[in-house]
């Protein structure tokens, strides 16, 4: 039921995005310039992409020198290779999500005070490899000149990282956002109305109707933040406007001025809050209908019985755990009556049951439409 859903959700919203996306008349081909971020966003990302070629459009992929997802070759784009290496690679986000759950598990207040230090040296870590990416495309005047040279008719690109913002207000292009959060908050915190008094702010665990105090804490742990961005972001990107884009730029105006914003949410599951009418909502376009598993899994599968099978992926940024915690989780898991299919590239723990399969990858969207699929544990 689950993947007829899913596949009826995609076949309405999928036309209207592509109705959107493109700016030419639909017997025509567009020329598309994607400056993707990689990771577990290139996953939505590709599927846009996909979607483009399919209906005839050309599309060019702007990737860096150590892009682990956005492959060099496809049949669904050409490349731009920059000499530079991204913000971030797999190794680095697994060595700061393990040091992020250990300072987490000490469980004081100095060890909350720890993870927004750890959190921050690593996001300047990740910035200064960012900014000297950008300085390097944009000084690449061969490079510059063949972008100009193309004609793009529209950016499409993920405004949680800064390159593509900055290169689509460049090329004077229209630009679109594939957008869930961008480098301030949550998307609409940057273009949206957004009354602390009833928009929790993100990861507050917060609803709507908040008490007195909790607006207080609202409100506080608001300011917290935007003085943070202000002191230890802003000016950073306000240089590379000023050197790139020119004289009394601003990157949170140029981020402010896409024309259009498709939102990674499907807004049943947000509260009610101000909105914008260039913002479409395209939560669950990444979801299609469930494929047969392969027969070792279905057979794994259709052996856990009436109890079905609890499937476990901590997403492409978290690939295994500290071992003492993936030990507890090992065993927890092997005390339910379930089969568990658990998605983990770390060391096999000891305490692994017979009822768990331990995967380095496993298809993730077959397995949450197959119908003995119980539960999802996620990040």
């Amino acid at each position: 039921m689950m993947g007829t859903m899913n596949g009826q959700f995609f076949q309405v919203i999928g036309p209207i995005m592509l109705t959107l996306l493109l700016t030419t008349v639909p017997v025509q081909s567009g020329k598309v310039l994607v400056f993707p971020v990689d990771g577990s966003h290139w996953v939505n990302m590709n599927i846009l992409i996909e979607a483009l070629h399919a209906n005839g459009h050309n599309v060019t992929v702007i990737r860096t020198s150590n892009s682990w997802y956005i492959k060099e070759f496809s049949p669904h784009y050409t490349s731009i290779n920059l000499k530079s290496e991204g913000g971030f690679s797999e190794e680095f986000l697994d060595m700061f999500a393990s040091n992020l759950l250990g300072i987490i598990r000490e469980g004081s207040i100095w060890a909350r005070l720890k993870v927004e230090i750890e959190m921050w040296q690593s996001f300047l870590e990740i910035l200064e490899i960012e900014n000297k990416m950008i300085v390097n495309m944009f000084e690449d005047q061969q490079l510059m000149q063949s972008l100009k040279d193309a004609k793009y008719d529209l950016i499409l690109t993920d405004p949680s990282m800064v390159p593509g913002v900055l290169l689509g207000h460049y090329l004077k292009l229209p630009i679109v956002y594939n957008v869930r959060w961008t480098v301030y908050s949550e998307a609409h915190f940057a273009i949206a109305p957004s009354p602390l008094s009833y928009v929790p702010a993100p990861m507050l665990e917060l609803s709507d109707r908040m008490s007195f105090l909790e607006r207080v804490k609202n409100v506080v742990m608001y300011i917290i933040a935007e003085m943070q961005i202000a002191i230890m972001i802003i000016p950073t990107f306000n240089a590379l406007c000023e050197q790139f884009i020119g004289p009394g730029t601003s990157y949170f105006t140029l981020l402010q001025g896409a024309d259009l914003w498709l939102h990674r949410v499907d807004f049943i599951f947000e509260f009610p809050r101000p909105t914008m009418p260039n913002i479409v909502y395209m939560g669950g376009f990444q979801c299609k209908p469930s494929k047969p598993l392969p027969q070792d899994l279905e057979d794994f599968v259709e052996s856990s019985g009436e109890h079905g099978v609890i499937i476990m992926s901590l997403s492409t940024f978290i690939g295994q755990l500290p071992d003492d915690v993936a030990e507890a989780v090992a065993e927890a898991f092997a005390e339910l009556p379930q089969k568990i299919i658990w998605r983990y590239k770390g060391k096999r723990p000891s305490a692994l049951g017979n009822n768990t399969l331990m995967m380095d990858w496993m298809p993730q969207n077959d397995l949450l439409g197959h119908p003995k699929t119980r539960a999802f544990v996620a990040h």
